[in-house]
């Protein structure tokens, strides 16, 4: 879960455990917060980028689940309204950061799937419109170079790899976010922001991934839809 938006003691913690969910929690009030939850084992939680210890924003967790996989969820700061403001250029250094702490957990002997909202188009292909886009903050070019260096540090975006981005603008493009504005839903006018990466171990264990339409039609929903990644339960996939 990314930006709940909700200190610790406030998240509805009743609600999930009912469902068989524990709750690990980075929150923050009013704004940001992220959260792991999950019906197995949880070992060595982690809140904050150890690579950006004066960071006061609660925008990163991450834990060792049932013991096979490192999972994080990441809220990638917005980065304002306009290019090179301060805003954006604290989201540069944050994405900088990240790829420098998950760098050093890919070599590691594990697995590592890193979900979140990244605030970034990865090229015109998640994009809707590129040229209403063009140069802004989520699609600019310094935002996506960043991001593409963190797809260096070894991992692989899971969404984009499995549909065909050879197709020019086909009309099932997956986007994953949508302004309220404009029935920018309704008319798929969307940006795809949201992402899972994964290192060739977490890779190998993926058996589907897609974004979940369904919330977002409902009333009052997100402006998100949730990207699922489905996992393979194969003990031999992890060494």
């Amino acid at each position: 879960m990314q930006e709940i938006k909700c200190q610790n003691h406030d998240f509805p913690l009743e609600y999930f455990e009912d469902l068989g969910y524990s709750c690990h929690i980075f929150g923050q009030k009013s704004y940001n917060g992220v959260a792991i939850l999950a019906r197995c084992s949880v070992e060595d939680v982690k809140c904050g980028l150890p690579t950006f210890p004066n960071d006061r924003s609660a925008r990163y967790i991450e834990a060792v689940v049932d013991g096979k996989i490192r999972v994080a969820s990441v809220y990638v700061p917005n980065g304002g309204l306009v290019v090179n403001a301060d805003e954006y250029m604290y989201k540069l250094e944050f994405i900088r950061r990240l790829e420098a702490h998950i760098r050093a957990l890919n070599r590691q002997d594990e697995a590592v799937l890193i979900g979140g909202d990244y605030n970034i188009t990865p090229d015109d292909f998640d994009v809707y419109n590129a040229k209403v886009w063009h140069e802004r903050v989520c699609c600019s070019t310094e935002e996506r170079n960043a991001f593409g260096q963190v797809l260096g540090a070894g991992y692989t975006d899971l969404l984009r790899q499995s549909f065909d981005s050879k197709t020019s603008y086909p009309k099932n493009r997956p986007f994953t976010w949508w302004d309220y504005r404009s029935a920018a839903f309704v008319n798929n006018y969307g940006l795809r922001i949201d992402h899972f990466l994964g290192n060739q171990r977490a890779e190998n264990l993926v058996s589907d991934i897609y974004v979940d339409l369904y919330p977002r039609r409902m009333r009052r929903p997100s402006d998100h839809a949730p990207l699922v990644c489905e996992l393979r339960d194969v003990d031999a996939d992890v060494q």
